[in-house]
């Protein structure tokens, strides 16, 4: 789709089909490409990019994305900006498109970074963490030994054999450390079984144990390891309901609608005394790019879904001893 409104500004939206190392898997099933849709807006012969990730868990298809990124083709040929963006779309993954492109343009074409005109420090590189896809608990040990010398783990988790899947991760990698993800498959019972066995076994972090909207029961846990609402958290307006249940919220600009919310997200967070975690969709780095920005001294980061394709943009960004670096201005921002 292309519009503008005067020919000084247009937005193309097209999708683009990233090959994953081998496969994917979590609770809700397995994939090998990620299926990604990228924005651009041009003005003055100067283009700003997004890159956004369609999530089934969400209702979002390729199609609806895609539909709702034309929806405002014209008003962003006519000029809209990103506040009025908030409000034209709802949160996910096409606000996030279109807001993380309006950003790069107006890097591009005022000669300024990102965390200048959000008013940031100068961002550094992050540890990420590597995820380990869910699989039997031989396949997770392997898997563990080969990351062995990666500091952070996270275990894509599924409910009954968990701890024999996390016990399995430490005997392979007895220096990292350990999150987990259960993607919403857990019940009340695994996690009562599971919170003193998992703390045992190092855990740090469990994130989204229970269904979204299901999750009244953590309202009584006693958090010996800290909870973190993933499927549970998507904007600002979504905290007062964490309020008792998590001790984490997980941002993710996929969720919020792009880096202006996520920003917002994080102080309205830290606020009311959440910890905060930034997280990812499955994309490449100019997906990652604006999010390093939110990473930027938060408690955990979980970015590294280039790590996990087997082919990624140029340039793309740095991942190396010191973490995930900031961006180069020619990929984003």
């Amino acid at each position: 789709m292309t519009a503008s409104a005067d020919n000084r500004r247009s937005m193309d939206c097209r999708q683009v089909s990233w090959p994953i190392r081998g496969s994917f898997a979590i609770s809700r099933g397995s994939r090998t490409t990620a299926e990604v849709i990228e924005v651009s807006i041009s003005e003055a012969g100067t283009v700003g990019r997004g890159e956004c990730v369609p999530y089934g868990r969400y209702g979002e298809t390729l199609d609806s994305v895609a539909e709702q990124i034309g929806s405002v083709a014209d008003a962003v040929g006519g000029g809209m900006d990103r506040a009025a963006l908030l409000s034209a779309l709802p949160a996910g993954a096409a606000r996030n498109a279109v807001d993380c492109a309006l950003w790069d343009l107006e890097c591009k074409l005022s000669g300024r970074r990102a965390y200048e005109l959000a008013g940031l420090s100068t961002p550094a590189p992050v540890i990420t963490a590597y995820t380990l896809s869910l699989g039997t608990v031989e396949s997770m040990g392997e898997a563990a030994r080969a990351a062995a010398h990666r500091p952070l783990l996270k275990l894509k988790l599924t409910g009954d054999g968990d701890i024999d899947r996390v016990a399995a991760v430490r005997d392979n990698a007895p220096d990292s450390r350990i999150i987990v993800d259960a993607n919403e498959a857990w019940t009340p019972r695994h996690l009562a079984d599971y919170l003193a066995p998992m703390k045992a076994l190092g855990v740090e972090m469990i994130e989204q144990p229970l269904p979204a909207g299901k999750d009244e029961a953590l309202a009584d846990i006693d958090p010996v390891v800290p909870l973190c609402a993933d499927e549970s958290c998507h904007d600002s307006a979504s905290l007062d309901a964490l309020v008792g249940k998590y001790q984490m919220i997980n941002i993710k600009l996929d969720k919020t609608g792009g880096l202006t919310e996520a920003l917002a997200l994080k102080q309205a967070a830290r606020d009311r005394g959440f910890r905060i975690m930034v997280g990812c969709m499955l994309g490449s780095s100019l997906a990652m790019a604006p999010a390093v920005l939110v990473g930027q001294g938060v408690d955990v980061v979980d970015l590294d879904g280039p790590l996990l394709l087997a082919q990624d943009r140029d340039p793309a960004l740095t991942y190396d001893e010191s973490g995930v670096h900031p961006p180069s201005a020619i990929l984003w921002g």
